[in-house]
C-alpha cells in the first residue's frame, strides 16, 4: 500500500490520509462541525478566499466547484477576490466574513484587528461567529495538508 502523492513536479509526497488517517478522520470531524448550521454559500466563499490568500489551486479548484455545484454564480465567484470592490455581490454578512477570513488567513501580518472582529461579532450570533472562525481555520488548515503534501489541482480526491 502506498502512502504517497506524486506531486506536479514528479517528487512523490506524503498522503496524509493513509500515513495518519487517525489525524486525517479528526480533521474531517472538526471541519464538518465547524460548517454546522452556516449557510453552504458563506461557507464556500470562506473556502474560497482563503485558498486565494494561501495560493492552494487544489482547493481552490475543489471549493469553487462545489460553490457552482451549490447554484453559485459565476460573477460572484470572480468577484471574491477582489470583494472590497465589489461589494454590492456580497451580503453585509459575507463581507465580514470574507474581512475576518483574510484577517485570520493572513494573522502573521498584524493580528486581528478589532474592527474586523468587531465587524463581524455584529453580523454573527457568538454561536455563527464561533462557527464562522472554525471553518476558516479548517480551511487553512485544508490548505496547509493540501500544499505540503502536493495535492494537484483538478484531481478532486474526496470522490
Amino acid at each position: 500500500m502506498t502512502t504517497t502523492n506524486t506531486h506536479v513536479t514528479g517528487m512523490a509526497r506524503l498522503n496524509l490520509a493513509k500515513a495518519a488517517p487517525k489525524v486525517f478522520r479528526a480533521l474531517i470531524g472538526f471541519d464538518a462541525a465547524a460548517r454546522e448550521g452556516l449557510d453552504p454559500a458563506l461557507v464556500e466563499l470562506i473556502q474560497i478566499r482563503a485558498s486565494h490568500l494561501n495560493r492552494c489551486a487544489y482547493c481552490l479548484h475543489m471549493h469553487t466547484n462545489d460553490a457552482r455545484k451549490a447554484g453559485e454564480s459565476e460573477d460572484r465567484l470572480h468577484m471574491v477576490p477582489v470583494w472590497r470592490e465589489a461589494r454590492h455581490f456580497f451580503t453585509e454578512r459575507e463581507q465580514a466574513a470574507l474581512a475576518l477570513t483574510e484577517a485570520v488567513t493572513l494573522v502573521a501580518d498584524g493580528g486581528v484587528p478589532d474592527e474586523v472582529y468587531a465587524r463581524a461579532a455584529a453580523c454573527f450570533d457568538e454561536q455563527e461567529l464561533a462557527h464562522v472562525l472554525s471553518l476558516i481555520l479548517t480551511i487553512n488548515t485544508w490548505n496547509r495538508v493540501a500544499l505540503s503534501t502536493g495535492k494537484v489541482a483538478g484531481t478532486d480526491e474526496r470522490v
